[in-house]
């Protein structure tokens, strides 16, 4: 009887293995999905935005295609840094649809215009493309971000963007079905090898006659050893279905969009984003580059409009000088050269408005020690510009910043807030040590080879008895303006600022005159001598470490740059 069962069980088994092989090949869905933008409404906008909520549905990955018979750029930035950015221009924002299969499409009508994206420093990734360009989108880090795409900020935007990620479908019976058909094939081969075994010659020596050595033959005949069964171990684990928005969540998202306004609930949770650092390693490195190649152009051609992209404030305002300066005095000292690397340290910003500041302290070749470079960026529309480049001290260290991760708190130049002075009241104070030496605020920071020399150099002049027959005196005055503050690691802040030194000598009494002859001043000012006299100024760009109220340390002056900027008679 058992071969009646055998046939059947072999063939019931093929069929199920051939199904189960089907749901997994011919039969199986396709491997990826896609949804498309739909256009219709968004001709005028001039950047089109993937909004967070969207690229929060794909955190595994997706494909993003872009065509344009125009070249445009394809930029990821942190998503309140990208809104800052697009501000007001007519921007196509893309948002989750009611379902896999759509986009929600909203437009903000309320400019016209933007600058061009490519090169701005905001961006995380950026990818210039003409005709197709597949962005393989993933996250660069928490937080977060938008993707923009955009011409040259006046043409439309593209508008053919398509989504393509790995399909989460699956043929949940293909291995079951598989492995049921094999245990069931199986059976069948083992029942009709086991039926062919018992129909064979039997071993002699055997009783053959009677109908009780009949019966107790059959029956040990019948009998089947004990065979373990086994367990397969083919299971498949099905990748686990993308978690969609609830529909009439996204329904809300799109109206909001199509009203003509930017999700006020995303911009509200991206103040947020200041508990963060304002730019990533690969961001730093980018500008840092940048900035070091402007600098190096404006120094070989000694042409300070060459600096205007990446240099402001007193940072350009002493290059400047020195190539005047030079342009005058063949043998005037060349500025110190500004270094992208090595990079020793590094000091991130997380205000999440702006200005924004960052401090790379680099050394290069040409450096003979650490050079602290302050960076700010004064809008989202706008590039980070080198503003102060100080030398480290003999002796000195750059205060401990907060972890990288971490980033550093950006401090008002004007608030003391936790410190034992406010960023102002520090570099006012320090030039309030330079010009009185021996005044109320000799003690405020403690000993450094800056203040030292400076004080040392006033001295000398004014008892020199070369200088007898003239009245010299000293200046130091701070720009508050140029007053930049850091948190530190310890509460404190590093603080950056800028001092205007001015030198006069004035003849004493009618008929004495004050020497050039055989200085720079000379250069400068076409005269050996002069009976009016003369103002001399310097730009002093200085590095301070201020510490926590409630300490009992000293300020620090851990960095300077000094450069001579006019000489004027009076």
């Amino acid at each position: 009887m058992r071969n009646k069962f055998a046939v059947p069980l072999i063939v019931l088994g093929v069929l199920l293995m051939l199904i189960g092989i089907g749901q997994r090949t011919f039969w199986a869905p396709p491997e990826t999905q896609s949804v498309s933008m739909d256009a219709e409404g968004a001709e005028d906008a001039v950047v089109t935005v993937l909004e967070p909520e969207l690229l929060a549905e794909y955190s595994d990955g997706v494909d993003i295609t872009v065509r344009s018979d125009a070249p445009f750029t394809l930029a990821v930035g942190r998503a309140n840094d990208v809104q800052a950015w697009v501000a007001d221009a007519a921007a196509a924002r893309l948002s989750p649809g009611e379902d896999s299969s759509s986009l929600a499409v909203g437009t903000d009508k309320t400019g016209k215009t933007a600058p061009n994206p490519a090169g701005s420093d905001l961006w995380v990734i950026e990818e210039s493309g003409e005709g197709e360009l597949s962005h393989d989108w993933k996250a660069p880090g928490e937080g977060d971000w938008r993707i923009l795409i955009a011409t040259d900020g006046t043409a439309p935007a593209p508008t053919d963007v398509t989504l393509t990620w790995e399909n989460d479908a699956t043929r949940p019976f293909a291995v079951p079905l598989i492995v049921i058909g094999a245990l069931l094939a199986v059976l069948g081969l083992a029942l009709a090898f086991l039926r062919s075994g018992s129909d064979g010659p039997r071993r002699s020596g055997r009783r053959s006659a009677g109908p009780d050595s009949a019966g107790r033959d059959s029956g040990a005949a019948d009998k089947q050893p004990s065979v373990s069964g086994t367990t397969s171990a083919f299971t498949a684990a099905a990748p686990r279905p993308r978690r969609r928005r609830p529909a009439y969540l996204a329904a809300a998202a799109a109206a909001v969009l199509a009203a003509g306004s930017a999700p006020a609930a995303a911009l509200a949770g991206e103040s947020a984003a200041g508990s963060q650092p304002v730019i990533v390693d690969s961001q730093l490195t980018r500008i840092l580059d940048s900035v070091a190649g402007t600098v190096e152009a404006g120094d070989a051609a000694k042409d300070a409009s060459m600096l205007t992209p990446r240099v402001g404030g007193a940072a350009y305002a002493m290059r400047a000088a020195n190539y005047a300066v030079a342009a005058k005095s063949a043998d005037h000292e060349a500025p110190v050269p500004v270094a992208a690397e090595t990079l020793r340290t590094q000091s991130i910003g997380t205000a999440a408005d702006w200005p924004r500041t960052v401090v790379a302290v680099t050394q290069g070749e040409g450096n003979p020690v650490p050079q602290a470079l302050l960076l700010v960026q004064d809008s989202a529309r706008d590039n980070y510009k080198l503003v102060s480049a100080v030398q480290m001290l003999p002796a000195s260290t750059f205060p401990q910043p907060p972890a990288a991760t971490d980033g550093s708190a950006q401090i008002p130049a004007d608030s003391d807030n936790g410190l034992a002075m406010s960023p102002q009241g520090a570099v006012a104070a320090l030039a309030d040590s330079l010009t009185n030496p021996e005044g109320e605020k000799k003690d405020t920071f403690g000993a450094n080879r800056f203040s030292e020399d400076v004080v040392k150099f006033q001295q000398q002049v004014q008892s020199d008895p070369k200088n007898e027959f003239a009245t010299n005196t000293f200046l130091h005055a701070a720009d508050p303006k140029e007053t930049y503050a850091l948190r530190t690691a310890d509460g404190g802040a590093i603080v950056f600022g800028y001092l205007s030194n001015t030198f006069s000598s004035t003849p004493k009494e009618a008929g004495d005159s004050v020497n050039l002859e055989g200085t720079v001043y000379q250069a400068l000012t076409g005269e050996t001598n002069t009976d009016k006299g003369i103002d001399v100024t310097h730009g002093e760009a200085v590095m301070l470490y201020v510490p926590a109220s409630g300490g009992t340390g000293q300020a620090l002056v851990v960095g300077a740059a000094q450069e001579l900027l006019s000489a004027n008679l009076k």
